[in-house]
């Protein structure tokens, strides 16, 4: 299926790695974030693109423009498929990424995270955002359109919203995947869910789905059972 992504939330390379060649065929591609970088470093990158893996690098980066256009020309380097950035850094800094992924060998597509799938109302509340996390993350996707992004990141249940705002070809990519096919883990922190069959049909592009395929006694049956999920 290639709208699953799987996220390779793990410890190890040697991890990341045979759960990747066990999924291959079934997962689109593989999700590399802050635990699995940050263990690893970009060697765990190459190895995957070297296999040929499509790579969505998940650094969420947020910082003043210059610094997310190097990091960006860093992750295109490395031969990503797909990279990251917080809309909440602002137009400026969004324009600086995808001027600097367009200037890229092979341009990788550079999306923004616009509200985590793990905050509440009450937690924008607490950081001083008084819109519902449907109307920022709306309004953060607009604003990541304007700057040139290729799409954003967003809960399943705001897919319907942007993708009305922002149009067919804008791309959207959706963690927060629970339901029968992709139970809750321990330690579950998602708020904003829905299952794999209504995110895709709500207008998702792609769902990125962890825990439930790589905590599963058998990963390439949960990621089977998700893949036939389809609308």
């Amino acid at each position: 299926m290639d709208q699953l992504l799987v996220a390779l939330d793990v410890d190890t390379g040697d991890r990341a790695l045979a759960l990747a060649k066990s999924l291959r065929g079934v997962a689109g591609g593989f999700k590399v974030g802050s635990r699995l970088f940050t263990a690893e470093g970009p060697s765990i990158v190459r190895a995957l693109v070297e296999q040929g893996d499509k790579v969505f690098l998940d650094l969420k980066f947020h910082d003043i423009p210059n610094t997310v256009a190097g990091a960006v020309e860093s992750a295109a380097a490395l031969g990503v498929w797909m990279v990251n950035v917080h809309a909440s850094g602002g137009s400026e800094m969004m324009r600086a990424a995808a001027d600097t992924a367009s200037r890229a060998h092979t341009r990788p597509i550079v999306i923004a995270v616009t509200v985590l799938t793990s905050m509440t109302e009450a937690a924008l509340d607490e950081t001083g955002v008084l819109l519902s996390p449907l109307e920022q993350a709306t309004k953060l996707a607009a604003l990541a359109q304007e700057a040139g992004l290729d799409g954003v990141v967003a809960s399943p249940q705001e897919v319907a919203a942007i993708r009305r705002r922002c149009g067919d070809r804008f791309t959207i990519v959706t963690p927060g995947i629970r339901g029968a096919a992709a139970p809750a883990g321990q330690g579950d922190d998602q708020a904003r869910t829905r299952g794999p069959a209504e995110a895709i049909a709500a207008g998702a592009t792609y769902i990125v789905v962890g825990r439930p395929i790589i905590a599963a006694p058998d990963p390439r049956a949960a990621a089977e059972a998700i893949a036939r999920l389809r609308p």
